[in-house]
């Protein structure tokens, strides 16, 4: 898979669930070199651990940096991390000369790496070690004065409580994982975001031209939730069009209002639910939406689905502003 898609969902992913737990921030910059954390966590006073994110949860109890991988890390990935780890501690002792005060051992974050797989002789070579008896298989622990740990998601358990870690994982764990999801109930906050942001990445992997067997594995595990996510999305967008509707056409008189009412809810609603998949796709190629990618929206809308799709697929965003404008 491509790097930049799966890095970019990743970090994104990880922002999404852990943010009710507390402050997150993706790509900060650290050091006097041009170095960046994937994740640094900074739990809320008031938020203790919840169950809502089983394994995950228990990792964001604390201070912490995650570094998720997408292929199995190697030495120097490990090492790369830590360094990062260290450059932080030694900013935040500096920070705290400065203001004359001390750095409390229980302040430091702990760096968590997470990589699909990893092999025996290099996680011995780190001295990383299982707790089974408290944290389970697939979680490894480097000497406790490092505050550094490894999850090594192929070997976690296929549990509810390490799912949303094994959404990362990659092959069949990550196929297992995808099908798990789906039996979520389909109004669980949880399942909203994460099949939100996969639709999101299945959608750019869609826009590239030469696919690993890996990556067409993974769209086609991902379509159906992706047609059933846009599916409820139209339907919502009726349904809230139709209430709207009914709602002015009592006021401008029952028999006239409900007819007239109706129908322009359903037309609003349909126009929603084309409107969420148009922001969806140009939010999942370009990013956040500014000024100009807002205001070529409605012409987007006015054209026909396959036809405003097919644009947003196959043309670069200059492509598109020159366009419409």
């Amino acid at each position: 898979m491509t790097v930049f898609p799966y890095d970019q969902f990743a970090k994104d992913y990880l922002k999404e669930l852990l943010s009710p737990l507390g402050e997150v921030e993706t790509s900060r910059s650290i050091a006097s070199e041009v170095r960046e954390i994937d994740v640094w966590f900074a739990p809320a006073a008031q938020v203790t651990w919840t169950t809502e994110l089983g394994l995950l949860g228990r990792l964001a109890t604390r201070a912490a940096i995650f570094e998720p991988f997408r292929n199995a890390i190697d030495l120097g990935n490990i090492r790369s991390c830590m360094g990062k780890l260290f450059d932080v501690f030694a900013f935040l002792e500096r920070q705290a000369r400065r203001n004359n005060t001390r750095v409390e051992e229980t302040e430091l974050p702990h760096l968590w790496i997470i990589s699909p797989t990893a092999s025996e002789s290099l996680l011995s070579g780190f001295g990383a070690t299982l707790d089974l008896d408290n944290w389970g298989s697939g979680v490894y622990f480097l000497h406790p004065h490092l505050k550094t740990g490894i999850v090594v998601i192929h070997q976690l358990p296929p549990t509810p409580e390490t799912l949303w870690l094994r959404i990362l994982g990659k092959g069949r764990v990550q196929q297992q994982a995808i099908d798990d999801l789906a039996k979520i109930p389909e109004n669980d906050p949880l399942r909203i975001v994460v099949l939100e942001l996969l639709s999101n990445l299945k959608t750019i992997l869609e826009v590239n031209q030469n696919l690993a067997p890996e990556e067409q594995d993974l769209i086609m595990r991902l379509s159906p939730l992706y047609e059933k996510r846009l599916a409820e999305a139209t339907q919502q967008g009726i349904e809230q069009g139709i209430e709207q509707g009914l709602e002015r056409g009592i006021e401008r008189g029952i028999e006239r209002g409900i007819e007239q009412g109706i129908e322009r809810g359903i037309e609003r609603g349909v126009r929603q639910g084309q409107r969420i998949f148009v922001e969806n796709l140009l939010r999942a190629k370009f990013g956040d939406l500014d000024e100009e990618l807002t205001a070529i929206i409605e012409p987007l809308l006015a054209l026909p689905a396959a036809d405003s799709t097919a644009l947003l697929l196959n043309l670069s965003r200059a492509e598109l502003l020159a366009r419409f404008n």
